[in-house]
């Protein structure tokens, strides 16, 4: 009896706990970008694909107003009560901290009472348009993670349009149109993110959701990001590798959620009626107390931490790589083309580290840190040196240094030189070295084939190397006869 009473209890708590368990965190676990890990041949890095967390963003931006004397107080000027338009005895004056409403009240903590906001002036030019560009920057790219949040403390504008950019402000695209009549506002039809399915989820669209005047406990207006993650996500945001594939795999997609810059266009205050009415234009105006804006820096997964220094947002970059944006090799890393990392596959995803250059292999730059895997190519001791010699007739002059090394036996060093007279390779020290040089770019990421896939190529460059001395001489010597 009390085993099964013990069982009741245990479903019970378990499909609650179910019900109430949060959403997973949008993108994320790739908070690590490397570890260290034991083989055989001693302690090497091991690499991820890794970002920063996400976090507010509204921390770290920079508001413009525009235009700028659009904020109430100067001069002092009434305004009508929120919840009734026709008690105009409020004031607004910007020289009272007490009555002023500027733009940082905007970005400020919520909960306090009263609620802080920013304010325009009221529409007392009407019917000259009553229009305000507010235009947040981070001077960085960031990726959005989360659903952008604008509480209103008036009503909700009867027209707006959310646009962003990817240039830093240079250029701009729509997000998303809100209107209380789409057609007549924008000649759009009416639709909402439930409307759009993966295939048309980067359609820009008018809603009429957010837009209802003077509605209590409606002062709400979304953009919404998590909800159009739902659509290769899940729901509940749970099948985020089907979300991943999608972002590493698709560059529109993963621009859509990318911006420098966002702008929030009021074009029509909340009138609440067909007509505006003229003789109480104090009751007009735009007021917001919150915008809520969560992402991260865009590191193109190289990098955990972005570090906001002198009012700027920078990637502390890893895997070799640099840039704000982590968006290049380090110089002596360009061993192949930078690339961003993969999120896949899941969890650890694929770190496209930069590797050393060839030319710069045989003399490191100086850092204390692990080299990725490639610790057999390291030289601790140069008086180890068993040999050196010049391959003759190779497409390149390159000179060869074999070292003994501790624990894995013979590796190789090589630069490229100009023609010199040097000790000649034989052809056992090709071979070998050929060998060597083969397991070590494989052990750097140069090559990621399959082993048959690989041991052929290796045997055709091989056979390839060795031949084309001999076919060179042949072809000097028709050419001289």
């Amino acid at each position: 009896m009390y085993l099964s009473r013990f069982l009741s209890i245990h479903a019970l708590w378990v499909t609650v706990s179910s019900v109430l368990q949060p959403s997973p965190l949008v993108w994320g676990h790739y908070d690590v970008c490397k570890t260290q890990i034991y083989t055989e041949e001693g302690k090497v890095w091991d690499y991820m694909a890794c970002q920063p967390e996400s976090t507010d963003m509204t921390k770290y931006l920079k508001v413009k107003l525009d235009p700028p004397d659009i904020t109430c107080g100067d001069p002092p000027e009434t305004f009508c009560a929120m919840g009734n338009p026709y008690m105009c005895n409020n004031e607004c004056d910007a020289s009272t901290p007490e009555l002023a409403h500027p733009p940082e009240l905007m970005f400020d903590f919520e909960g306090r009472h009263p609620s802080t906001f920013w304010q325009s002036a009221t529409w007392k030019e009407y019917p000259k348009p009553l229009q305000v560009n507010i235009t947040l920057s981070w001077s960085k790219t960031i990726e959005l993670t989360d659903n952008i949040v604008i509480t209103f403390e008036s009503g909700r504008p009867d027209q707006m349009i959310l646009e962003k950019s990817l240039d830093y402000g240079r250029t701009w695209q729509p997000y998303q149109y809100y209107a209380t009549d789409c057609l007549d506002a924008f000649h759009m039809d009416p639709k909402s993110v439930k409307d759009l399915s993966q295939h048309t989820v980067l359609e820009i669209i008018c809603t009429e959701e957010y837009s209802t005047g003077y509605t209590t406990n409606s002062k709400i207006i979304h953009f919404e990001i998590k909800d159009r993650f739902a659509f290769f996500a899940g729901p509940r945001l749970r099948n985020m590798a089907s979300l991943y594939g999608q972002l590493d795999t698709t560059k529109k997609l993963r621009d859509f959620f990318t911006v420098t810059d966002l702008r929030i266009r009021l074009l029509r205050p909340a009138v609440g009626e067909i007509f505006v009415d003229e003789l109480h234009l104090a009751r007009y105006f735009y007021a917001i107390s919150d915008i809520k804006v969560r992402g991260r820096c865009k590191c193109n997964l190289h990098a955990t931490v972005c570090v906001y220094d002198n009012s700027k947002l920078t990637c502390e970059c890893e895997h070799n790589t640099t840039g704000p944006d982590c968006g290049k090799c380090k110089k002596n890393y360009q061993g192949r083309p930078w690339s961003p990392g993969s999120y896949l596959p899941i969890p650890k995803g694929t770190a496209n580290t930069c590797i050393p250059s060839i030319s710069s292999i045989g003399n490191p730059p100086k850092f204390n840190r692990i080299w990725p895997n490639i610790s057999s190519l390291e030289v601790s001791n140069p008086k180890q040196v068993l040999n050196t010699c010049v391959w003759h007739g190779s497409p390149f002059n390159v000179s060869f240094s074999f070292f003994l090394s501790k624990p894995t036996g013979t590796s190789v060093v090589w630069k490229v030189w100009e023609k010199t007279e040097r000790q000649y390779c034989d052809t056992q020290q090709i071979f070998f070295l050929l060998l060597l040089l083969h397991i070590n770019l494989q052990k750097i990421g140069a090559f990621s084939l399959p082993a048959p896939c690989s041991l052929f190529s290796f045997c055709f460059l091989l056979l390839f190397l060795l031949l084309l001395p001999f076919c060179l001489s042949l072809s000097f010597s028709s050419t001289s006869q």
